[in-house]
C-alpha cells in the first residue's frame, strides 16, 4: 500500500443512511413514536453517536401532518444536529403514512458497512433490505447506542434478516 493511503480507514467521511418506516395514524403521539423507533433501530444497527451526525432530512406521505417527524430526533437528543422536514411527492402508487429519513453521518465505514433500515410496511419499499431488531438494553435513556465491551468486537447481535414468514 502506498504511503498516501495508509490509515485511510481510520478518516471520517460523510455517509448517507436511510431509513423508513410507517406510521399507524396521523396523530402527534404515532408520528413521533414511530420515528423514535426507526431512529433508535439506524443508531443501533450503525452504532451512531450523536456527535459525528451532520444533519438528518425527513420527509411523510402528505397523509402526515399532525406534526414534525424530526421532533422525534429532538427527543433522543439530537439538539445540536441540523434537521429539516417536508413532505414526499405524491405518487399515485407510493406507499401511505410513510416516514423517510436521511441522515448525514461523519463515520469511518464503507458504505458496504452501514445498514440502511426499513421497518413496519415499509419494508416493501425496499425487500432486499428488510430486518428484523429488537430495542438494545444498551440504548441510553436519550436514544444513543453505547457500545459494550463485546459489542466493540462484534457486529450488532440483533440484527437479521426477515424471513417471508415473518410478515
Amino acid at each position: 500500500m502506498s504511503k498516501q493511503f495508509e490509515g485511510a480507514a481510520s478518516i471520517k467521511v460523510c455517509r448517507g443512511v436511510r431509513g423508513a418506516t410507517t406510521a399507524s395514524a396521523n396523530t402527534r403521539e404515532e408520528i413521533l413514536a414511530a420515528t423514535r423507533e426507526m431512529l433508535r433501530y439506524i443508531i443501533k444497527a450503525n452504532q451512531i453517536t450523536v456527535e459525528d451526525v451532520a444533519s438528518a432530512f425527513f420527509t411523510t406521505t402528505a397523509d402526515l401532518n399532525a406534526d414534525y417527524p424530526a421532533l422525534a430526533a429532538r427527543q433522543l437528543g439530537w439538539h445540536e444536529v441540523a434537521l429539516m422536514c417536508a413532505h414526499e411527492m405524491s405518487v399515485p402508487h407510493g406507499l401511505p403514512m410513510c416516514i423517510r429519513v436521511l441522515i448525514h453521518w461523519n463515520t469511518t465505514k464503507t458504505p458496504q458497512e452501514i445498514h440502511h433500515i426499513y421497518l413496519r410496511e415499509a419494508v416493501h419499499l425496499r425487500p432486499d433490505r428488510k430486518i428484523e431488531l429488537e430495542i438494545p438494553e444498551e440504548l441510553e435513556p436519550d436514544g444513543f447506542y453505547v457500545p459494550t465491551e463485546s459489542a466493540q468486537t462484534t457486529e450488532p447481535q440483533s440484527v437479521k434478516p426477515n424471513s417471508k414468514e415473518q410478515q
